[in-house]
């Protein structure tokens, strides 16, 4: 995943984001989809990115599955250090990975995302159906009026939960096998998190 700052109506003018550096600090890493030493995260150059990229994040279901391999899930939990005088939200969230899902069979992506001491996000997925093999995207996207900033003037963790299911039907998982992945991406503009900034008073 890789994640880029966008400003909203109302907030700071242009594309541009604040003068000062912007860094991320991965706090913890937890779930079956991102066993450790699996996911990284660097920060671009130009402070417009951040790229989450995966190596090991992939739900299964049939020949040389286990029993637990049908759900994979990942939370990240992330300390975002912003400039003073700026608080920042999510505004759309861009999702993309590789399925192999035969007839019958059926693969969900969902996601969520809150900061630290708050309520999060609800739940959106993205279902597809078999027979499907190829690259696949999803994308979240919240109405600005909606958006939820971190409070200013407090250190909140960010928290991203996302998680893979891959559901038989009527496939055979004797004779098959079916599967989605989460993958890392090529930074475009197509597979980002937008960061909705916002001043504090």
């Amino acid at each position: 995943m890789t994640l880029a700052i966008t400003f909203p109506p109302g907030g700071a003018p242009g594309t541009t984001p604040p003068p000062d550096h912007i860094t991320i600090d991965v706090v913890t890493v937890n779930g079956s989809g991102c066993p450790a030493g699996t996911a990284a995260v660097a920060v671009s150059p130009d402070n417009k990115a951040f790229t989450v990229t995966y190596s090991d994040f992939l739900a299964q279901v049939g020949v040389g599955a286990l029993p637990t391999d049908f759900r994979k899930n990942c939370q990240l939990n992330l300390r975002v250090n912003v400039p003073q005088g700026f608080t920042y939200g999510i505004a759309q969230a861009d999702y993309r990975g590789f399925a192999h899902l035969e007839r019958g069979a059926s693969g969900t992506e969902r996601a969520n995302y809150y900061f630290q001491g708050m309520s999060p996000t609800a739940y959106k997925s993205h279902t597809y159906s078999g027979p499907f093999s190829d690259d696949w995207q999803a994308t979240d996207t919240t109405e600005v009026a909606a958006i939820v900033y971190s409070p200013c003037g407090e250190r909140r963790n960010f928290n991203i939960n996302t998680e893979l299911r891959v559901n038989a039907g009527t496939s055979d998982p004797t004779r098959t096998t079916s599967f989605m992945a989460m993958d890392s991406t090529d930074g475009t503009i197509e597979t980002t998190y937008h960061f909705a900034w916002k001043p504090c008073p």
